[in-house]
């Protein structure tokens, strides 16, 4: 007669099936917003004049792309307030409370009544809702990283994090094919009148639907069992400081390195290789796309080999490798299809070593009672500091002659990066603290 305690291969395979809705749920948040993020700075030129006064059409546009950086700003208080709410309510509500809020932002830009009907109420409410969306997305991030990592098997929590940015890269995509699908199809007159609307209505539509996923999701039993513990804590972001001190400076430095490399690639590299080295948008757009889709690709095999391998010898390549190449991949910046595919996917595929533990990675930082706050106040702040001034300082070194220098800037938060993920203990296979 068989042991009943001890559970056959089958029992086994069922217990190692991945969740995917939870997961796919999990991650569908942070999704919405960066495809919220990407359809904002891809329609800016076309609502600009309709949501400020369109008298000066550069001030318009300078207006738009002021309430785009604002919205940076509300990330660490988000990330602040509502990881602290998700420490004490738990990450299931926090994270239904979180999509609302991106939801709702959509729907607000998508329906806005233009600076001809309204006045200045357009730009104020266009403000609102970019602030709601910036405050949800700090506390998504931190929360939904808590929530991948405490439901996550020890031996497994490489995997599931890879969950979180597989759905970021294909709303990313998703974002780019639509804006140039509407673009192909809209003239610019009707893009201008009602054609920009779609995709923010479109992503209302969907953060009901991730709304809806999220409804059955479970919550965590590390919240469940310390949740009276957080609820004890006094002072939580001092505490971060005080008892965590190394962990903090961990997570800044390798996020100051993430998010130099994820506003590079996906951001600051596009204009600058059109504007300042003559490259055709056609091709650095078709490059950006397929390297995109590659940067999906590997998510997962990548956290599988953290799994496997470790997470600390697998951020070590990625932090040296970029130290190493970002300056001569910044001298391909230019005309020709392949040096841009070639700048972008090896630039992106390095970056999938980090991606896919992201949230892995942060959970393991912080014990359960800190982790929504911990994460969410540290992570958000280095990405407002240092994401939000990526476009900004390639602009500014590029238009003083300097444009090197900025790439030298990004291989010196390399140098950093490695320095501090060599005192990182490996934490693959560990249970959560």
């Amino acid at each position: 007669m068989s042991d009943r305690s001890t559970p056959s291969r089958s029992q086994e395979a069922l217990v190692h099936r991945l969740p995917v809705r939870t997961l796919l749920a999990a991650s569908v948040g942070n999704a919405i917003e960066w495809y919220d993020w990407t359809i904002y700075a891809t329609f800016s030129i076309f609502f600009a004049t309709q949501i400020f006064s369109p008298e000066n059409p550069t001030l318009a546009l300078i207006n738009t792309f002021a309430a785009y950086a604002l919205a940076f700003f509300f990330r660490p208080l988000g990330g602040w307030l509502l990881g602290r709410f998700a420490d004490l309510r738990g990450r299931r509500t926090a994270m239904l409370l979180t999509i609302t809020l991106m939801a709702g932002g959509s729907f607000i830009i998508g329906i806005l009544p233009t600076w001809d009907q309204v006045g200045w109420l357009a730009p104020i409410l266009l403000l609102l809702a970019r602030v709601g969306q910036g405050m949800s997305l700090g506390g998504e991030v931190s929360n939904a990283s808590a929530y991948l990592g405490e439901i996550a098997p020890p031996e497994r929590r490489g995997r599931y994090s890879s969950f979180f940015y597989i759905s970021t890269g294909s709303a990313v995509l998703a974002a780019s094919l639509l804006g140039a699908l509407l673009t192909a199809v809209l003239s610019r007159e009707e893009l201008a009148a009602y054609g920009w609307r779609i995709p923010f209505i479109l992503g209302g539509v969907l953060g009901l639907i991730g709304l809806w996923l999220r409804r059955a999701m479970p919550e965590t039993e590390q919240f469940e069992e310390n949740k009276a513990k957080a609820q004890q804590v006094k002072h939580p972001l001092l505490l971060t400081l005080t008892e965590h001190p190394k962990a903090v400076g961990q997570l800044v430095a390798f996020t100051l390195l993430s998010t130099l490399c994820y506003y590079t690639f996906f951001s600051a590299l596009t204009p600058f290789a059109v504007s300042s080295r003559g490259a055709d948008p056609g091709q650095v757009f078709t490059a950006l796309s397929i390297a995109t889709a590659l940067f999906v690709v590997l998510q997962y095999p990548m956290g599988v080999l953290s799994d496997r391998f470790g997470r600390k010898p697998q951020l070590m390549v990625w932090s040296a490798a970029t130290a190493v190449l970002i300056v001569p991949l910044s001298f391909l910046i230019g005309p020709g299809f392949w040096n841009m595919l070639v700048v972008f996917g090896v630039g992106l595929g390095l970056y999938t070593a980090m991606t896919s533990i992201a949230p892995a990675i942060m959970s393991e930082l912080f014990p359960t009672e800190l982790r929504g706050l911990g994460i969410g106040a540290w992570y958000n702040l280095t990405v407002a500091t240092f994401g939000g001034t990526a476009p900004l300082v390639i602009q500014t070194l590029s238009a003083a002659g300097y444009a090197q220098a900025f790439f030298w800037y990004v291989a010196a938060g390399a140098v950093i990066a490695f320095a501090v993920i060599l005192t990182l203990p490996e934490t693959k296979g560990e249970v959560l603290r």
